[in-house]
C-alpha cells in the first residue's frame, strides 16, 4: 500500500488519543473513515474533525469487548463505504494491580478488551481486507509488550499476546500470498488519558495507589503527542514495517531488552524500590 488516497480505514478507539489522532491524519491524506469508540461524546468530535477535512466518516458506538457487535461493526462498514482496507485495532484500557491482589474481574475486563478485542478486530474485518485486494492490519501492542512491568501484569499479559498474535498472523498472511500486510505498534509513553480511565488496585511498594499521582508521573514521562504518534504509524503503514516503535522511550525499552533479556528486570527493581523508599519518608 504505497498511497492512503480512497482507501476506507476502521479504527477503534476513535474517541481520543491516538485513534483520534490518525482519524484526523488518515482523512488529510484522503481517506474515508469508519470510526469507533464507547465514549459517545469523544466520538462525535473525532467525527466532527474528519468531515471539518472533507472526508467521508461514518461512525459507531463500539465496546471491542463483545465479539458480536465487533462483527456487525465490520459487516456495517462495508454496507456504508463499499469495502475496507485498513483496521486499527487501537482501543485499550489499564490496569495497575499487583498479581497477588488483583481481581479476576479486573484481569478479565483488561484483556476482554486490550486482547480479545484486538482478536475480534482482526478476524471479523481479515476476510473484507482480502476481498479489497489491498489489505493492512494495525494492531497496537505497547512497550510493555516488549518487557515486564511492576503492577502491570495484566496489562503486560494482554500486550504480549498482542505482539505475539499480530507477528504469526504477518507470517501466515505471507506464507499465503496474500494482499495483507501486517503491522504491531509498540508505542512508549504517548500523552493521552489512559492513566486518568484506568483501574487502579493495590500496588503495595511496587507503585502508587494515588490516581492523581499516577497521572502526574504518567504526564511526566510521556513525551509524544498523539499527532507525532499518529504520523510515525501511517509512514509505518506506508513502508510496510512489520514493528513500529514510538517515541525515544520505546526506542530506548527496546534496545535495553536486546542486550539485557533477563537483566532489565533488576533495573526496574531497583527503581521501583528506591521510588518507594523516598515518598515512604
Amino acid at each position: 500500500m504505497k498511497q492512503l488516497q480512497g482507501k476506507v480505514a476502521a479504527i477503534t478507539g476513535a474517541g481520543s488519543g491516538i485513534g483520534q489522532a490518525l482519524a484526523i491524519e488518515l482523512a488529510k491524506l484522503g481517506c474515508e473513515l469508519a470510526i469507533s469508540d464507547r465514549n459517545e461524546a469523544g466520538l462525535k468530535e473525532t467525527e466532527a474533525q474528519v468531515v471539518a477535512v472533507g472526508a467521508k466518516c461514518t461512525s459507531c458506538l463500539l465496546d471491542v469487548a463483545e465479539r458480536e457487535a465487533v462483527y456487525a461493526w465490520a459487516d456495517q462498514v462495508v454496507a456504508e463505504h463499499g469495502r475496507v482496507n485498513l483496521i486499527f485495532n487501537n482501543a485499550g484500557v489499564a490496569l495497575s494491580e499487583t498479581v497477588e491482589t488483583m481481581s479476576y474481574d479486573n484481569f478479565e475486563w483488561l484483556m476482554n478488551i486490550n486482547f480479545w478485542g484486538v482478536v475480534y478486530g482482526t478476524k471479523a474485518f481479515l476476510p473484507y481486507l482480502k476481498q479489497s485486494g489491498s489489505g493492512h492490519v494495525i494492531n497496537v501492542s505497547s512497550v510493555f509488550g516488549m518487557i515486564g512491568v511492576p503492577t502491570q501484569s495484566a496489562y503486560n499479559a494482554a500486550k504480549f499476546a498482542v505482539r505475539g498474535f499480530t507477528e504469526s498472523l504477518r507470517e501466515e498472511m505471507a506464507i499465503e500470498g496474500a494482499n495483507v500486510n501486517v503491522t504491531c505498534v509498540h508505542p512508549g509513553g504517548i500523552k493521552t488519558n489512559i492513566v486518568r480511565s484506568s483501574r487502579i488496585g493495590e500496588v503495595g511498594k511496587a507503585g502508587t495507589k494515588d490516581p492523581v499521582k499516577a497521572a502526574k508521573m504518567f504526564d511526566k514521562a510521556a513525551r509524544t503527542t498523539p499527532q507525532e504518534a499518529a504520523r510515525v504509524i501511517i509512514e509505518g503503514v506506508l513502508k510496510d514495517k512489520a514493528r513500529v516503535l514510538i517515541g525515544t522511550d520505546a526506542r530506548v525499552i527496546d534496545t535495553m531488552q536486546r542486550l539485557l533479556p533477563t537483566g532489565y528486570q533488576k533495573i526496574l527493581i531497583w527503581g521501583a524500590k528506591r521510588n518507594h523508599a523516598k515518598h515512604s519518608q
